[in-house]
C-alpha cells in the first residue's frame, strides 16, 4: 500500500483497518484491552500508512478516552445504573460522561466524528433506543452503542442489557397469591413498552397459573412515573369491588398507588398490599417499606460499560441482548389478605 501523501490521522488508519479512532489510540498507547488480532492489524496499516503520532501541544491536554451514556431523564431508578457505569468506568481506566440524547435533527457524520475527537470509545443509552440514522452514522465511524433497559427491544444488530422482567412479574404476583389475595391489579408502564409486557404477562402468567381470572378493568398500563400510579391507583381504588393487592411494574408508580390509597383513608398493608418493581432507594424511604422485585440496577450499569468497551476493542459478544436476575424483596408493604 502506497503512503499517503501529506499528514495520516488517526482516522485514515482507523477507516483502513475498519476499526474505531478510540481502537486506533489504544493499540498506539500500549493499552491491553485490544484483541491480539485486531492489534497486528492496526500496527500493520500504521506502518503501512507511515504513521507519525502528533506530538501534544503544551497548552492543550490529552484526550481522555470516556464513555458516552444518554439518559432522558434522571430519577432513583437512572441514578442507579449511572451509579454502577461510573464504577465500572473506575475500575476500567476510562471516564463515564453522562448527557442527555442528541437531536435527532443533529444526526450527521460530523457529530459523530466530533465524539471520536473528544475520545469517547462508545455510546450508552439508558432505556431510550437510538434512532435508525443515528446508529447508521455511528455504525459507518465504528463507534459501539449498548443500550441498558430497553423500552423497545432494539435491532439484533444492537447490543442490549436488561433483567428478567417476566420472571419478576411473576414473583410479585405469586408473593400476592400466596397470602391470599385474589383481586390483584397490575399497574404498568407504557402499554407499547417491551419491558411492561414482560412484567405484565408474568404477571398474567401467575394469575392464571392460580386459576384466578384477570378482570380487565384491574390491569392498566399509564406510565413508570408517580403522578401515573397516583391518577390510575386512584382509579382502580374506586372501582367496585377494590382490589386488595396492586403489583406496579415500578418503585415510583408503586409510591403513587400508595398516596392514593392513603388519600382514602386506606392503610398499608392492613387494607391494600402494594408490590413494586426496580428496588430503588425509595423503597425502603417509605414507612411501610417498599416490597418489590429488585432489578441489580449497578451490576446491569457495569456490564453495559465492560460491554461497550469490549465491542470497542474488536471483541465479539455472545449475545446481543444481556439479561441480569431479578429476585423478591419482601418488606412492609404486603401481608395476608
Amino acid at each position: 500500500m502506497p503512503r499517503n501523501q501529506g499528514r495520516t490521522t488517526l482516522a485514515t488508519v482507523a477507516a483502513s483497518a475498519g476499526v474505531s479512532v478510540a481502537t486506533v489510540s489504544k493499540v498506539l498507547n500500549g493499552r491491553p484491552e485490544v484483541a491480539a488480532a485486531t492489534r497486528s492489524l492496526v500496527q500493520s496499516v500504521l506502518s503501512q500508512h507511515g504513521y507519525v503520532p502528533r506530538s501534544p501541544r503544551r497548552d492543550q491536554p490529552p484526550v481522555t478516552a470516556t464513555v458516552e451514556v444518554w439518559v432522558d431523564d434522571l430519577c432513583a431508578y437512572s441514578t442507579e445504573v449511572i451509579k454502577g457505569t461510573v464504577e465500572a468506568g473506575v475500575e476500567s481506566g476510562v471516564a463515564v460522561v453522562v448527557t442527555y440524547p442528541k437531536d435527532p435533527a443533529d444526526e450527521g457524520v460530523s457529530w459523530a466524528h466530533d465524539l471520536l475527537a473528544a475520545g469517547r470509545q462508545a455510546i450508552i443509552t439508558l432505556t431510550s433506543t437510538p434512532t435508525r440514522a443515528q446508529l447508521g452514522v455511528l455504525s459507518r465511524v465504528h463507534l459501539p452503542v449498548v443500550v441498558i433497559d430497553p423500552l423497545n427491544l432494539p435491532d439484533s444488530l444492537v447490543t442490549s442489557v436488561g433483567s428478567t422482567n417476566f420472571a419478576g412479574g411473576l414473583s410479585a404476583t405469586r408473593h400476592l397469591l400466596h397470602l391470599g389475595h385474589r383481586r390483584i391489579a397490575y399497574l404498568g408502564g407504557p402499554a407499547t413498552s417491551t419491558t411492561n409486557q414482560a412484567r405484565m404477562h408474568g404477571y398474567r402468567a401467575a394469575m392464571e397459573a392460580a386459576g384466578v381470572p384477570v378482570v380487565p378493568e384491574y390491569v392498566r398500563t399509564p406510565g413508570f412515573g408517580y403522578p401515573d400510579g397516583m391518577k390510575e391507583g386512584a382509579a382502580l381504588l374506586d372501582l367496585d369491588p377494590a382490589p386488595t393487592a396492586i403489583f406496579a411494574a415500578g418503585d415510583e408508580s408503586a409510591m403513587g398507588a400508595i398516596q392514593a390509597a392513603r388519600a382514602r383513608g386506606l392503610r398499608i398493608p392492613e387494607d391494600l398490599s402494594v408490590v413494586g418493581f426496580d428496588d430503588t432507594e425509595i423503597a425502603t424511604m417509605t414507612s411501610p417499606q417498599l416490597t418489590t422485585v429488585r432489578q441489580p440496577l449497578r451490576e446491569m450499569g457495569a456490564v453495559a460499560l465492560r460491554t461497550a468497551l469490549r465491542l470497542a476493542a474488536g471483541e465479539q459478544i455472545e449475545s446481543s441482548h444481556i439479561e441480569l436476575a431479578t429476585r423478591l424483596v419482601i418488606r412492609g408493604s404486603t401481608r395476608p389478605a
